[in-house]
């Protein structure tokens, strides 16, 4: 079944954050994943979520997501991320096919 990971981000660096969005991608993809949302507009209809720069990424399953997460490839990117802006991010599995 497909994962997804929620993530909210705020920025504190663009220049730093700009680097990380360009070379993630490619990272994404060699591990099955994609974008399904990547920090479009946030219309709020209920409570106060907080939310600033929304992204959803979908793996092919949970494994998938968390190789992708702990991977060699994406830790130096990882870090990028934590210098350059704040957030939460989460793991959700989604429904079966």
């Amino acid at each position: 079944m497909p994962a997804y990971f929620l993530v909210n981000i705020s920025v504190r660096d663009p220049a730093k954050f700009e680097q990380y969005r360009q070379a993630v991608p490619a990272v994404i993809a060699k591990f099955g994943g994609r974008y399904i949302v990547r920090g479009g507009a946030v219309e709020v209809m209920e409570g106060d979520p907080g939310l600033e720069r929304v992204v959803i990424l979908e793996f092919p399953d949970a494994a998938a997501a968390r190789a992708f997460y702990t991977s060699e490839e994406y830790a130096p990117l990882l870090a990028l991320r934590l210098s350059a802006a704040d957030g939460s991010m989460a793991l959700v599995e989604g429904l079966p096919g």
